[in-house]
């Protein structure tokens, strides 16, 4: 069943919950007077009858029958109330089941998953069933498994904080406030969302690999899993409710050629088969249902890397694929520039050249990287630091903008990839006297 207007469905969620009160004992309430009119009124009858003293003992017994008549009748009437709540509580909770119980509850699911993310919180004020189905995360795994994804940004331009932004609703949310050491907050950190998790790397102590861990679910920031080989400047992407970290340095400093996969759902983290050549400060996508590494540099003279690797999820292996790597367009030391700025829409890979402020499209076919326009005016960097160039959705998002004496303020701007040169649209504006130290985009 399709429901095209959320508030039709908000409305009939509401509307059923308000049936399901209208049975409390509460919304029948009786007369102020009623019960003490009852009272005073078999008071005073006892009170005016004058012969009520003179009662005799026959007179009492005659009544008796009557009296334990009443009595039982009043029990067996007392059981059958409660029976008929107990009734009507089995019933409440069948239609607590159902969700929105006129429609059933695959047909409330199916409704439901095609809610926007921004109003779960109101749906789970509704019932205890609409609270687990989302608290639980089991309205987001049945959206992916119907390919219902919406996508937020997260970034962060602050030490230890993070604002997530809407962009179908132009819509702003700071998380709470990431706990955390002196060190680590100082430190250098990556970064990535993964199903309804933000994963957030670095230094606890300047030596010792530290994973935080923000949850969509509870709005809250927990320790994370550490990997089973702990590492920086690795390449990352996630894809559902998974993610695979290639590359990087160990915490000796060591370049890197091991990969690992981290599932959100199970929060556990498996080690993949190596790659062919160990590489850092390496970029990660998914295309095609695959992962692929690309760029990077290796070895002790820090040789640039032009090659990229794909990893098969189905058979396990990697495999070389030569100048997949953006071509490089100033003479700046590898280890000085950031990673390459990839991001793939529609199965298209494409990259934010940060020196001469463009925009390219590789070529599966080909091979090769095509220049399409030009970035937005406003996305500065320092060596591709500060940037933050992501796929989100069926746009491309570049988030950057440039320091001044006023406290400075960053944008975003989006573009929907065609086959014309990109037109960027400004979604919004952001005071900020500092870089995108971090981003990612949580699709759930």
């Amino acid at each position: 069943m399709m429901v095209e207007d959320r508030t039709y469905l908000i409305s009939r969620v509401f509307s059923s919950s308000r049936l399901s009160e209208s049975k409390w004992p509460y919304m029948y309430p009786q007369g102020e007077d009623s019960c003490d009119s009852k009272l005073s009124n078999g008071k005073r009858a006892l009170e005016e009858d004058d012969d009520v003293d003179e009662l005799n003992d026959d007179a009492r017994q005659t009544k008796s029958p009557k009296l334990m008549a009443l009595s039982i009748h009043g029990d067996q009437e007392e059981e059958e109330q409660q029976q008929s709540d107990s009734n009507n509580n089995a019933d409440a909770d069948a239609d607590d089941d159902s969700l929105i119980s006129d429609i059933g509850r695959d047909n409330s699911i199916s409704c439901l998953i095609r809610c926007a993310r921004s109003d779960y919180s109101s749906v789970a004020s509704v019932s205890r069933s609409f609270r687990s189905l989302v608290k639980s995360g089991d309205i987001y795994r049945l959206r992916r498994q119907n390919q219902i994804v919406e996508h937020w940004v997260y970034f962060s331009c602050q030490l230890l904080e993070w604002v997530a932004f809407n962009p179908v609703e132009r819509r702003w949310m700071h998380l709470p406030r990431m706990p955390s050491s002196v060190t680590f907050m100082c430190a250098d950190k990556e970064s990535l969302a993964v199903g309804t998790d933000l994963l957030v790397l670095g230094r606890d102590d300047g030596f010792t690999h530290v994973i935080y861990r923000y949850s969509l679910l509870t709005n809250s920031w927990s320790s994370g899993l550490r990997m089973n080989h702990p590492r920086c400047l690795f390449g990352s992407a996630s894809l559902g409710e998974i993610a695979i970290f290639a590359g990087g340095c160990d915490p000796l400093g060591k370049i890197c050629d091991s990969a690992e996969m981290y599932n959100s759902e199970l929060q556990t983290w498996t080690t993949l088969p190596k790659m062919n050549k160990p590489r850092k400060m390496c970029s990660g996508v998914f295309m095609d249902g695959k992962f692929y590494v690309i760029g990077g540099i290796s070895g002790s003279g820090s040789k640039v890397l032009t090659c990229g690797e794909e990893f098969d999820l189905e058979t396990k292996k990697w495999t070389e694929i030569p100048e997949m790597s953006p071509p490089r367009s100033r003479e700046t030391p590898a280890s000085s520039e950031a990673p390459p700025l990839v991001a793939v829409v529609n199965n298209q890979l494409y990259v934010a050249d940060h020196a001469d402020m463009e925009v390219r499209k590789y070529d599966k076919e080909s091979k090769k990287w095509f220049t399409l326009g030009r970035l937005p005016e406003r996305a500065d960097s320092v060596n591709g630091w500060g940037l933050a160039f992501k796929a989100c959705g069926e746009r491309l998002i570049v988030i950057g903008g440039l320091k001044n004496s006023g406290g400075g303020f960053i944008e975003l701007n989006s573009w929907i990839p065609s086959s014309s040169p990109p037109q960027w649209t400004l979604l919004d504006r952001k005071h900020s006297s500092n870089f995108v130290y971090n981003c990612a985009v949580m699709g759930c």
